[in-house]
């Protein structure tokens, strides 16, 4: 069944894998568009920003193309955000990637690289565990947000980075991903969620993400 579909832009930054992420939209029966224009930004419903690659190359990106101030208007109107991979860590006041990069500040935060020791990047398939203050800390480990609604906990997910989101507030975090670390691997804070493996490379948990994502924005306000 086709489900109602709202007008989801997904931004084009020149990086990332837009494409693919287009494509597990139109598989679960959502329309959404790739676009650069600021005023499709702005008239959109909701913004999606996967990324592939470095950090201060995609902010330096989406300052050249215009796209921070609609990015951060539509954030601050409560209209439905969701950051992929990069475009998780982007939401973060700074990042440590070669250098020390502002981010776009909508989450408090950090982007650091993995430990030393550990293998990076870190790829393929690991676990999602959703936080105890989020899921309650009961048995049944309940889904934390509308964005989990339907994945179990502990379902795996695909995974391709060097660093990772320490967030300056737990309450932000989700989901957490244990790679020599526990790290923050799916984020919220009210209409703004960012999820750091790939929804378009983790077959069925993927396409429930953004199934549940393009539901959030239909039915208007997050929970």
């Amino acid at each position: 069944m086709t489900l109602a579909a709202p007008d989801i832009v997904i931004i084009d930054y020149g990086m990332g894998n837009l494409r693919n992420v287009q494509k597990a939209f139109e598989h679960i029966g959502v329309l959404a568009h790739v676009s650069s224009r600021t005023q499709d930004l702005a008239q959109a419903d909701a913004l999606v920003l996967p990324g592939v690659g470095a950090f201060g190359d995609a902010m330096a990106h989406l300052t050249q193309g215009g796209l921070i101030g609609p990015i951060c208007q539509s954030v601050s109107e409560g209209k439905p955000f969701l950051g992929i991979c990069l475009g998780l860590q982007l939401l973060f006041d700074e990042s440590e990637e070669m250098g020390t990069h502002r981010g776009l500040g909508i989450l408090p935060g950090r982007v650091v690289r993995f430990v030393p020791g550990l293998k990076v990047p870190h790829i393929g398939w690991n676990q999602l565990q959703f936080a105890a203050h989020r899921a309650g800390g009961d048995a049944a480990r309940r889904s934390p947000s509308p964005l989990l609604d339907g994945i179990p906990d502990g379902s795996y997910a695909y995974f391709v980075h060097s660093y990772h989101a320490v967030a300056e507030d737990p309450a932000c975090v989700l989901a957490t991903t244990d790679y020599g670390i526990a790290f923050a691997s799916v984020v919220q804070q009210g209409n703004v969620f960012g999820v750091q493996p790939h929804p378009e490379k983790s077959q069925e948990i993927g396409l429930r993400l953004l199934r549940n994502f393009a539901a959030v924005v239909a039915q208007g306000e997050p929970k």
